[in-house]
């Protein structure tokens, strides 16, 4: 597998391997990491790379980046697979290294593609090697390192943050590919419409490979003009040449987590468009509608809590109907339940109060239970004074006394402050009420 990736670029190869850029010049977008003057370019032109981990979407040129610093360094380059290969594999790339450095006073570049999948005895094997400069180490993940890597081997590595790639370098990106002669489309005799070409870029969602795979299936189905004899590229054949938009999103991963991110903050946020979009997209993609129902449960008690009492009510029996109902039809009484919640009026003061609790419990001491609040259904519980002097409150006025329910020392101050929005407001008043804070306002 030595410097697979100098190899030649075969006409067989699909156009989105032979379109692959091979010098710094060619290679599109990532600025921020490769640009003129970046700490990265100037390494790649010294040939003094560090070991990186090279993390972000599919097609946004994490392997092509890998294939250009092959062309240009003088290192040997080995690519590993994290997927096919295992420890002895390892271990003899890591033997040609050491040749390698030996015989020719080379350093070896080990590109690991997806090594998101590398396991711990592979990472384990790898470590001391990366360690003491034997390999410089280039992986390439769609999953975020920190959860898929071992800290030692993060912590010995530059994590290179990249991005989907605009529209515009899609366009500029299958432009070239369309006049290119020797290893695009040049010689196809091909026009694409505009419309077309920006539905595959669309489609494409910043993924280059998508992009030209698309580009490549709509010229292969293209039925020539009889008059011009060139290859028409519709709007209709790009369609169906795509079939579908290819959702980004790995349950395990971090578009799960960032798209639910997304769906609760925006139902927080009060927008429902917004809330709803998230959710079609994450049950577009294959979510658990289950997962979902958890969320939207979790967000009617924190998000709207009592400001509308109602919220976790509606989230409950959405989350009931998904057992019940199952997909597809199981999205409507969660579209439903999600423009409730994001409607509804917003109160996180149960979420405040319980994390203060929580906080004072784990910071203070906790003091005896009150012997008033104790039980004194057994026997020889009002020997020990259990329930003594404690006031019922049904025999009172109001069905209210004032007295002691916290132990002394136990709270550092008010949990629950229950905000002006919702049904939460008549709370607010009906503590106070109690408190004497203002007996002008009725008990409703």
């Amino acid at each position: 597998m030595a410097d697979l990736l100098k190899q030649p670029i075969s006409p067989d190869q699909p156009l989105a391997a032979r379109m692959r850029s091979r010098t710094m010049d060619e290679f599109v977008g990532q600025e921020q990491i490769i640009g003129p003057g970046t700490l990265l370019r100037r390494a790649i032109e010294r040939d003094e790379l560090p070991s990186m981990i090279f993390w972000g979407p599919a097609g946004c040129g994490k392997s092509t980046l890998a294939s250009v610093i092959a062309n240009t360094t003088r290192a040997h380059f080995e690519n590993f697979s994290a997927v096919t290969s295992g420890v002895p594999e390892l271990r003899k790339v890591i033997q040609r290294a050491k040749e390698q450095r030996q015989v020719n006073d080379r350093r070896t570049i080990l590109f690991v593609d997806e090594i998101h999948r590398f396991n711990k005895a592979q990472q384990d094997a790898l470590l001391p090697h990366v360690e003491n400069g034997t390999v410089v180490l280039i992986g390439a993940t769609t999953e975020n390192p920190y959860f898929e890597v071992n800290s030692p081997l993060l912590s010995r590595a530059r994590i290179l943050r990249f991005e989907p790639l605009t529209d515009e370098q899609i366009t500029g990106i299958l432009k070239r590919t369309l006049d290119d002669k020797e290893r695009g489309l040049g010689n196809e005799n091909v026009a694409v419409e505009d419309d077309a070409l920006a539905h595959v870029v669309n489609v494409a969602e910043g993924d280059a490979r998508n992009a030209l795979n698309a580009l490549e299936a709509a010229v292969a189905t293209a039925v020539p003009d009889p008059e011009t004899g060139a290859k028409q590229v519709s709007v209709e054949i790009a369609e169906q040449a795509v079939q579908k938009r290819v959702l980004r999103y790995d349950k395990n991963g971090d578009n799960h987590y960032d798209t639910i991110s997304a769906y609760i903050k925006s139902m927080r946020g009060s927008d429902p468009d917004a809330a709803v979009y998230w959710l079609a997209r994450m049950l577009a993609a294959g979510e658990d509608p289950k997962f979902v129902a958890r969320r939207l449960v979790i967000a009617a008690a924190e998000d709207v809590g009592n400001a509308d009492p109602m919220a976790l009510v509606v989230a409950n029996a959405a989350a009931q109907a998904v057992q019940f109902v199952g997909m597809p039809e199981a999205q409507i009484p969660l579209a439903q339940a999600t423009i409730y919640l994001a409607c509804a009026p917003k109160s996180n003061a149960s979420y405040v109060a319980i994390n203060r609790a929580n906080k004072d419990i784990t910071e203070r001491k906790g003091p005896p239970i009150p012997r008033h609040l104790r039980d004194a259904g057994y026997p020889g519980a009002k020997a020990l004074g259990h329930g003594k002097n404690y006031k019922y409150p049904h025999d009172f006025p109001g069905h209210y006394i004032d007295q002691e329910y916290l132990p002394p020392g136990a709270a550092s101050g008010p949990y629950y402050e229950p905000t002006e929005h919702g049904h939460e407001a008549k709370f607010k008043q009906r503590l106070e009420r109690l408190k004497g804070v203002d007996t002008d306002k009725s008990d409703s």
